[in-house]
């Protein structure tokens, strides 16, 4: 009899220290989800402490390069395959977590790979992905040998994407109403923005294609490239139910590595005339009351490296459809 009463007083005082615990981590969470470093009149934070979003997902990425090396003239037009996935996530006082399933990937039909990172916060933010592509085709078309059409499977590419910026008005403009809605912009604002890019990475044919084709060009595109800069982003707000965001940030190339190689033979990189990268980004956000909202996203990294010898353009992209509700 005593031997029960023990074990069931332990069981309830466990049970009191894990309420206890639950409600010390909940009363820390809500404590930092409301504290106000923003300007209220025109950013708030959503109620309800639970976020739910189910969204769509598609991304994709094209590269085109051009250059003579060795009096041979050379240029690439490729593309990725675009990349589809479905994901759900949770968001409990700002803590997120989310889950994605590629049905292509699944069925054998997609075998690239992509890392994407994205975090918004009122003063910095950051936008990363790494992407590892055999999907990549499209033509490559040489001087001497004409056009030689590169299908999946023939090319591998592998590219980083990193843009990270600063807002000066973080008490009135807010990036996360747009791109994660953890808040809500109430009135219209713009912000100047500060950041730094960079953009980095690799083509070159694949083994598989050599092995098939000995006469198949051996081209290896590699490029990387940090750029400084800064640009400007609006929040408006139409009514009270529909958010729209346009920013652009452009940055100049401070540090530069592009070089091609065709046959084994190099080229490096010579004096620059245009070197840019530019990190856009748009959406539109619609409440359809304070628990139910639906919207859509978009963010591009585009660049431009132009020197005597090597030009090379890059487009990556992501587009992004969900619906919310909050618990």
């Amino acid at each position: 009899m005593l031997c029960a009463t023990f074990f069931c007083f332990a069981e309830v005082a466990a049970q009191t220290r894990d309420q206890q615990m639950r409600a010390q981590i909940d009363s820390a969470l809500t404590t930092r989800y409301y504290r106000t470093s923003y300007d209220t009149n025109y950013v708030v934070r959503p109620e309800g402490k639970l976020t739910l979003k189910v969204r769509l997902n598609q991304t994709g990425n094209d590269f085109h390069a051009k250059g003579t090396v060795n009096d041979v003239y050379c240029k690439a037009d490729l593309k990725t395959s675009h990349k589809t996935t479905m994901s759900i996530g949770a968001s409990y006082r700002g803590l997120s977590a989310a889950v994605a399933i590629n049905p292509a990937k699944m069925s054998g039909a997609y075998k690239d790979y992509e890392f994407n990172l994205n975090y918004y916060s009122s003063r910095l933010s950051l936008d990363f992905s790494y992407q590892r592509s055999e999907s990549l085709a499209g033509d490559v078309y040489r001087d001497d040998r004409g056009v030689q059409t590169m299908e999946s499977g023939d090319l591998t590419l592998k590219v980083v994407n990193l843009a990270g910026y600063y807002t000066f008005n973080h008490r009135r403009f807010s990036f996360p109403a747009a791109f994660t809605q953890s808040y809500i912009q109430r009135r219209s604002a713009g912000s100047w923005l500060a950041g730094i890019s960079y953009q980095g990475g690799i083509i070159e044919t694949s083994d598989e294609l050599k092995a098939r084709n000995p006469n198949a060009p051996d081209v290896s595109i590699d490029v990387g490239h940090v750029g400084i800069g800064g640009g400007y982003g609006y929040n408006w707000v139409l009514g009270k139910r529909w958010l729209l965001h346009f920013s652009m940030l452009p940055t100049f190339v401070v540090y530069n590595r592009n070089k091609m190689t065709v046959n084994g033979n190099d080229k490096e990189a010579q004096r620059m005339r245009f070197n840019m990268i530019f990190n856009e980004r748009a959406a539109v956000v619609y409440h359809f009351s304070s628990r139910f909202f639906a919207g859509a996203t978009l963010v591009m990294n585009n660049s431009v490296f132009d020197d005597d010898v090597v030009v090379v353009n890059q487009n990556k992209w992501r587009a992004r459809a969900f619906l919310g509700l909050r618990l």
